[in-house]
């Protein structure tokens, strides 16, 4: 009965899909965790109350992946087959300690070893390699290799009227948690982490501070959502940000479709819940929410008469839902798909220079780039600047030529 279950949307989901599936891409948010610091007056943060450490997986994280592997082994059993091959799967991973370990629990419950596979009759279990990047350099998964033109994009759209209005709405909240908590909090991402830290503190049954009871779960849990959807909030933050991954994504689709991929099957990403916001924000399909653990997007790649499509999905609860992208529906056709998304795809190359290429503007204080004549006057003092450094250079190198050597004596 359990089972039928089961299979019961992975069956009907199926049936809705066109064509045959060849090719999954799949990003996970890792499982439960331990809060990764505490806020200054926190009553529970002594080690004791987290033996495990900061920011790690615990067992029920574990067992939340090796389940959520499980359920992918019943989803794509026809299309993975019944054993591991490195020639099929390939697995990628922030390099962050709970994310490898989830990527390995999902993949405990994912691919049990059978048959020659199996090592050791009592252990259920077989190491498969899991693909990390340090997470400064990690502008993919991790998304955090520095990009001065993406800070710039976030400091513009932070003084827009919609981000100064929300603000507004919730500064006397922040005033308010910022006395309780004795650490300043000024933005949605600094509230979101004392969030952040109180639900995992709730959901490992201990009694949350008094002060907490006007502002949570609400109105915390709405900051905290909204601080999600701050990361690729507008075009250039979301090529930038979330551009990364998705052309990782489509190159792979792509690469199937052109018969240049033929064996690999399947491509696991394991991150975190801004890795997952940020992929649904540039693919235009984010509803502002805290994404839970082990929550899932899911790009299927289905084959019809030689044609392809796309279908996005989004687990974070026992059933998947379909993703609509604005423009195309459920089995959109790979070319429209790519096309849709192709201003907020990015290659590395191209990533690479746009986060590194200023506009003068960009950098100009707001109040100069409202006034037009501040703004031309400091135009030509930099150019006249300019032209007094080139001129300085040349005469210089001028009286150079024209000075002999110090030992050189005229006869």
């Amino acid at each position: 009965m359990f089972w039928f279950k089961l299979l019961c949307p992975v069956l009907s989901l199926f049936h809705l899909a066109q064509g045959n599936l060849v090719f999954v891409s799949i990003i996970f948010r890792h499982g439960d965790r331990t809060p990764i610091s505490h806020y200054p007056n926190d009553p529970y943060k002594n080690a004791s109350y987290w033996p495990v450490g900061p920011g790690q997986l615990t067992n029920v994280g574990k067992l939340q992946h090796y389940g959520l592997g499980q359920w992918f082994r019943a989803r794509y059993q026809k299309l993975l087959g019944d054993t591991y091959s490195k020639e099929n799967v390939y697995v990628m991973s922030t390099d962050v300690d709970r994310t490898l370990m989830s990527a390995e629990s999902n993949l405990a419950g994912l691919f049990p070893p059978s048959g020659d596979q199996v090592w050791d009759p009592k252990i259920q279990w077989q190491p498969i390699p899991v693909h990390t990047t340090p997470e400064k350099m990690d502008k993919v998964l991790a998304m955090k290799k520095p990009c001065p033109q993406y800070d710039i994009e976030k400091k513009k759209y932070m003084a827009s009227p919609e981000a100064q209005q929300f603000l507004a709405k919730y500064h006397p909240l922040f005033e308010y948690v910022s006395q309780h908590a004795g650490q300043p909090v000024v933005t949605p991402s600094d509230l979101e982490f004392i969030h952040n830290t109180l639900f995992i503190e709730e959901t490992n049954n201990l009694t949350l501070p008094d002060w907490t009871q006007p502002i949570y779960p609400e109105p915390m849990r709405t900051v905290a959502a909204f601080s999600f959807g701050i990361a690729a909030r507008t075009p250039g933050m979301k090529r930038l940000k979330g551009g990364p991954l998705l052309d990782d994504i489509v190159r792979h689709m792509v690469a199937k479709s052109k018969q240049k991929m033929k064996k690999k099957k399947l491509w696991i990403y394991s991150a975190h819940d801004t890795t997952v916001s940020n992929l649904l924000n540039t693919l235009d399909v984010f509803d502002l929410h805290c994404p839970p653990y082990a929550s899932s997007v899911i790009i299927e790649l289905h084959e019809d008469q030689d044609k392809y499509y796309v279908n996005v999905l989004y687990k974070n609860s026992t059933t998947p839902h379909q993703l609509n992208i604005p423009g195309c529906n459920f089995d959109c056709p790979l070319d429209q798909f790519v096309s849709l998304i192709k201003p907020v795809t990015v290659s590395d190359t191209q990533w690479e220079k746009e986060c590194h290429t200023h506009n003068l503007f960009d950098i100009l204080p707001e109040s100069v780039e409202e006034n037009s004549f501040a703004t031309v006057v400091l135009l030509t003092m930099a150019v006249l600047l300019s032209l007094l450094l080139v001129s300085l250079v040349f005469y210089l190198h001028k009286k150079w030529r024209h000075t002999p050597p110090a030992h050189y004596q005229r006869i």
